[in-house]
């Protein structure tokens, strides 16, 4: 794979990312409502998501989206259970000072497991690679130090991307300090999280 496809699927992919979705929503509102504690991990699940979709493309397996279309649905609805619950959290959550410390009761496993079931439980990854892969790569005589390129390229720019967002939403989350206005961001955010959890669900 030369450098020149891996900079153009770079290019494009990071372009898709970028560009706001219900997993977009779900991270900066997660942000929003509960800080940055487990964010790391809640994109580490995106990203591991992302990577897996990657592979089954890759490996010219397109025939599994098909065939396990109950194992698919099932996903899609556990994504939206889960914006669905953070929803619940974010809008019944106690506000507290900003400048006060908290521990992040789901520690890492479940943000982590969060981000993995929104991106696996969403088709429309897969068929991203689909229809970018052939142009920008040769499948059938694809190595696997190219492999490997690729798989460098989705960490670097999904990692990259989603990392920025949450940092904006962060920044955006300290300039709200009093009550009034936290518990607005909260529902807000709340609010935001149950419209992305219908998005999955009905799409």
């Amino acid at each position: 794979m030369s450098i020149a496809n891996l900079i153009l699927f770079a290019g494009v992919y990071a372009v898709a990312v970028a560009s706001p979705g219900p997993g977009i929503a779900a991270l900066v509102a997660r942000v929003l409502a509960r800080g940055t504690g487990g964010i790391g991990a809640f994109i580490a699940g995106f990203v591991v998501g992302d990577l897996v979709w990657f592979g089954v493309a890759a490996a010219g397996m397109a025939f599994l989206a098909q065939s396990l279309t109950v194992a698919f649905v099932a996903l899609k609805y556990a994504g939206a259970v889960y914006l669905a619950a953070l929803a619940w959290k974010a809008w019944t959550a106690p506000v507290e000072p900003v400048e006060t410390p908290r521990v992040d009761a789901d520690g890492r496993v479940r943000p982590f497991l969060g981000g993995l079931v929104l991106t696996l439980g969403n088709p429309k990854v897969i068929l991203f690679f689909l229809a970018l892969l052939p142009g920008v790569v040769d499948l059938e005589h694809l190595t696997f130090l190219g492999f490997a390129g690729i798989g460098a390229a989705i960490v670097v720019v999904l990692g990259t991307v989603l990392a920025a967002y949450a940092a904006a939403a962060a920044r955006a989350r300290r300039v709200f300090t009093s009550v009034r206005a936290r518990r607005a961001i909260n529902r807000g955010a709340g609010t935001v999280m149950a419209g992305a959890a219908v998005a999955i669900a009905t799409r």
